[in-house]
């Protein structure tokens, strides 16, 4: 879990899925990689188990572990064929904290209040924002990965680019096997690992999970998100968690102010803060929270937060300002919370999430479906707007433009 963006089948797939359509409620493809004979990943996984066995893994779990496992060609295809999705700030709140996860936030919050409450009791972290993470990270359950964990991992051992890192993985997931805490059938998760409702790297969960039903297993996996949600928890209480204090609060900053404060290298208290003339979104003064700092993660003409300790400790499970942001911003949603207030500014194209939703709703009408409109343009809307350029005797680009959009206006 650990600055590890790309391991995630929970953001990082949701994103790039909802992205990919033009629609948050898109559901993300699920596809079962088929193993393939390998004669090379053979010869590696028999040095491998040398291996394994000098760290302590008994060749009863080497043997049961590697029973049903494969080289999965699809594995090295997702590692080798990432895109680093740039997307703004705008659209990946959009994205993040959308109408449907905050809602959907709010009904799990509510079913699993007793739950959370305990864990909150136990780990001093609030219920919101551990519903925030297991919502980023997987949907809330609904996206926990089907591809068998030692396959994947050894396929990415095997394949070398990263071959040390997984292969540190690799025993990590065996470990947890010889502890018993799961099977190797039932040890699934992301084409890179990542596992259960809170998407644990296997290092991570040696490190953090825990037992919280006290069946003896540490149990992210299973339909019951109790060990997952407290794992989560645990993680953050750990990494230096101070409950009570926000992650950040949405601020205004006066004219004129001084953009070089602006950073995380410079922290003051509120009251130094307000000093100078920044206000919350409703022009109060911020209550003292500890010493903070301002960013302003969209330029100088966009949104400004004051962050808080907190904010560090949500980079630790995932080191992406706009993730820390997008946990949150959605546990301030699911406890009632308004929308981000301030503007944020047009993109490249000129265009606002505003324009783009038009766009989108006006293709889908015209008989191009985006297949959403929530304004974040992906593979689905270029696709559209292509098809589009195309009937229309038009430059085939698949890039949304205010020029496309009048046009659609004009009818």
């Amino acid at each position: 879990m650990i600055n590890r963006r790309v391991f995630s089948v929970g953001l990082g797939a949701a994103l790039v899925s909802a992205c990919s359509g033009g629609g948050v409620t898109q559901s993300a493809p699920r596809t079962r990689m088929q193993a393939v004979p390998n004669a090379g990943w053979d010869a590696w996984v028999a040095g491998f188990k040398g291996r394994a066995a000098a760290q302590g893994i008994s060749a009863s779990t080497i043997d049961r572990a590697f029973r049903g496992a494969g080289y999965l060609p699809g594995v090295i295809e997702r590692d080798r064929n990432q895109t680093e999705f740039k997307r703004s700030l705008e659209d990946y709140l959009a994205i993040a904290a959308s109408d449907e996860r905050v809602s959907t936030g709010k009904a799990k919050l509510r079913q699993n209040g007793a739950t959370l409450s305990q864990i909150e009791a136990r780990y001093q972290v609030e219920p919101q924002y551990v519903t925030a993470v297991w919502g980023l990270e997987s949907r809330y359950g609904a996206r926990r990965g089907d591809i068998q964990v030692v396959s994947a991992l050894s396929t990415l051992a095997y394949d070398g680019r990263r071959g040390a890192f997984f292969q540190k993985q690799l025993v990590a997931a065996l470990k947890i096997l010889q502890n018993g805490d799961t099977t190797p059938e039932r040890m699934t998760g992301s084409w890179a690992g990542a596992m259960g409702h809170t998407q644990f790297i296997p290092t991570s969960y040696l490190a953090y999970a825990v037992d919280f039903t006290g069946d003896g297993r540490r149990d992210i996996w299973a339909d019951d998100p109790t060990d997952a949600l407290a794992s989560a928890a645990a993680y953050l209480k750990r990494s230096g968690w101070t409950y009570g204090q926000p992650w950040g609060v949405e601020v205004r900053l006066p004219n004129g102010f001084n953009r070089r404060l602006v950073g995380r290298g410079t922290r003051r208290s509120p009251a130094d803060w307000a000093s100078l003339g920044v206000r919350d979104v409703r022009g109060g003064r911020v209550p003292n929270h500890g010493a903070a700092s301002i960013i302003t993660p969209a330029g100088a003409s966009g949104p400004a937060f004051m962050i808080f300790n907190n904010f560090t400790v949500i980079t630790r499970y995932n080191n992406s300002e706009s993730y820390v942001i997008g946990i949150g911003h959605l546990a301030d949603r699911i406890t009632g919370g308004p929308p981000i207030q301030g503007r944020f500014p047009p993109d490249a194209q000129g265009m606002t999430l505003d324009d783009r939703k038009e766009l989108q709703e006006r293709l889908t009408k015209a008989g191009f479906d985006t297949q959403g409109s929530d304004g974040v343009i992906g593979s689905n809307s270029r696709a559209a707007i292509s098809a589009y350029q195309r009937a229309s005797g038009l430059p085939v680009t698949g890039e949304p433009t205010m020029e496309l959009l009048q046009r659609l206006r004009r009818g």
